[in-house]
């Protein structure tokens, strides 16, 4: 995108078919980068992706803090957790875990910010997007505290306790309309009995990362490290 921006602003100005030859040459430019770059990309990011699969099958406590930590944190980040999940191709433990982290950020925010946004602050970061914290975490990033500790623990414990997987789709949608618990349930109704998979998915899911971020939050707050407001959202 960027290099077909760069390539229409050269063309631009040199002859009276501008408004013929920027887009034409932008188009051009840009679709000529992508025929370029974009196989080796793709390419690159599969690879990636089957190492990450295959280092959290062999060594599941590291891998599942760091697939976790850092698929939550990318969803609260205003990049797409979903659709690096998908170009990654997670899968099997890894793509449980990347939901057990992004699930530790939504529910953790929600909760950790109740006193702030009540009830509508909990069904927007909930099962919205924990996304909508990124201006308050521009200013005070130590509220991002909470959810992180969530999601470092969750992931271990999706990796080596509960033994959850999910698919490459819903792996980093978290608690978001309830897709990585669809998408879970679908990667593991055949693997154990219905009612046992239900409450994993309740536990790991909410239950867990809601008590460690409401904990760790009130402690914070406690110590001044979290004030009133810091969480305030604009609903």
């Amino acid at each position: 995108a960027i290099f077909a921006a760069e390539i229409g602003n050269l063309v631009g100005g040199k002859t009276r078919l501008d408004i013929l030859l920027v887009p034409a040459s932008s188009i051009l430019a840009g679709a000529t980068m992508g025929v370029l770059v974009g196989p080796p990309v793709a390419r690159f990011m599969i690879m990636l992706g089957e190492i990450i699969n295959d280092l959290t099958a062999l060594r599941p406590f590291p891998m599942g803090i760091a697939v976790s930590a850092v698929m939550g944190f990318i969803l609260t980040l205003p990049i797409s957790s979903a659709a690096l999940s998908i170009m990654l191709g997670l899968s099997g433990l890894a793509a449980g875990a990347a939901t057990a982290g992004c699930c530790a950020h939504m529910v953790g925010f929600a909760v950790a910010s109740y006193r702030d946004n009540k009830f509508a602050g909990l069904l927007a970061q909930g099962v919205g997007t924990s996304m909508l914290q990124m201006p308050n975490i521009m200013l005070r990033p130590q509220i991002l505290v909470p959810a992180v500790v969530a999601s470092v623990v969750t992931g271990p414990l999706s990796t080596l306790v509960f033994k959850m997987e999910n698919i490459a789709a819903g792996a980093g949608m978290g608690t978001s309309g309830l897709v990585g618990q669809f998408t879970t349930w679908t990667a593991m109704a055949d693997k154990m009995p219905a009612g046992q998979l239900a409450a994993y998915i309740l536990l790991l899911h909410v239950i867990i990362p809601a008590a460690i971020a409401l904990g760790v939050s009130e402690i914070m707050r406690g110590r001044g490290w979290i004030k009133a407001g810091d969480m305030k959202l604009a609903l």
